[in-house]
């Protein structure tokens, strides 16, 4: 049975997520290309993965069809496939209802996403996919789409946008997902979902994990975030050159122990372990920046609230010591107000 799939964001990771999907022959996939827009419809876009080869989309010029619409060259059992994908700059655009929405742009102004999408969502039918950093990202479009199944997800994806429409992926590749729980708590519809979309990435020969407790591994994510996104960028060093300076691994642990309270006294499982464990990780790794940083020397605004701002919020309310992140947060935020010339 077709699936119709709209992919929210064609940045460096919903362009990876928009081939992984297209190469399931029942999906009808389309795509919402923002600040690339203008590139990807003049001259489609290009992904060169260390695992997957390369692969091109290039508009579609045809007159039978919008020029909007693009062709996905994907290789399958040694034959060379089209799919056609459908480009678009706005969901209004699209005029029709979505079996799954896939939200993999930056969390910027998250709350604002929901209406935008109101449109394509049949709460019925329309399951939500968040691909995305942060924690409390599901939390609009719940308040949004009381009924609607969302899955959550956690990736671990290494791809960047060098320029508009070019992506470099390297081997890093790897994601969970889960269910964020429903109002009305039903739990057979959302289990059903997420077979069905961890069939969509099994097809599309990607490495991820449906697991049970999908805000434990997003609340670890956003500790490592937490830490090396902002460390990295109000620094604008690597983090083995941050690792290095005087006092800066005590000021990370810190950091990191205040992230760990707050989602503990959420009822999020986490473990003090955590941190030796995202310490002893970075140092065995190249030296690396981080999505952030590069948002900041791009001139773009940055994920501060999604990954900062939400554990200070909640540290607030919950009486909790934040002071390492509180400050790092304030210092953030008046910088991404420049950036988003606020």
């Amino acid at each position: 049975m077709p699936q119709d799939v709209l992919l929210y964001g064609l940045g460096a990771i919903g362009s990876f997520y928009a081939f992984i999907l297209s190469r399931n022959e029942n999906v009808r996939l389309s795509v919402i290309a923002r600040s690339n827009y203008e590139a990807v419809k003049a001259n489609g876009f290009k992904i060169v993965s260390e695992n997957h080869g390369e692969h091109t989309v290039k508009p579609f010029q045809g007159e039978k069809m919008v020029q909007t619409t693009a062709q996905l060259y994907v290789p399958r059992d040694a034959a060379l496939t089209l799919i056609r994908v459908l480009v678009l700059k706005h969901p209004s655009e699209a005029k029709t209802t979505f079996d799954y929405i896939v939200c993999a742009h930056k969390a910027i102004n998250q709350s604002t996403v929901p209406e935008q999408l109101a449109s394509c969502v049949d709460e019925k039918k329309t399951t939500i996919v968040i691909i995305q950093n942060g924690v409390g990202n599901e939390e609009p479009f719940r308040q949004r789409f009381p009924s609607t199944t969302i899955i959550s997800c956690v990736t671990w994806v290494g791809a960047r946008q060098s320029q508009p429409g070019v992506i470099a992926h390297t081997k890093s590749e790897d994601m969970q997902i889960g269910i964020f729980p429903t109002n009305g708590n039903d739990s057979d519809r959302d289990a059903g979902r997420l077979k069905e979309f961890s069939n969509l990435l099994t097809t599309g020969k990607t490495v991820f994990q449906a697991v049970p407790d999908i805000q434990l591994l997003r609340w670890e994510k956003v500790v490592w975030n937490a830490a090396w996104n902002s460390l990295t960028t109000l620094t604008l060093m690597d983090t083995h050159s941050w690792l290095a300076s005087p006092d800066a691994e005590t000021l990370t642990r810190r950091l990191m122990t205040e992230v760990i309270d707050v989602g503990k006294a959420l009822g999020v499982a986490l473990d003090y372990d955590l941190i030796d464990t995202l310490v002893n990780k970075i140092k065995g790794m190249p030296p690396i920046g981080s999505s952030m940083r590069t948002d900041y020397e791009n001139n773009k605004p940055m994920e501060v609230e999604i990954i900062l701002g939400y554990p200070v919020r909640k540290g607030k309310e919950l009486g909790i010591n934040i002071a390492t992140v509180e400050t790092i947060y304030v210092i953030l935020t008046a910088v991404n107000r420049r950036l988003m010339k606020i």
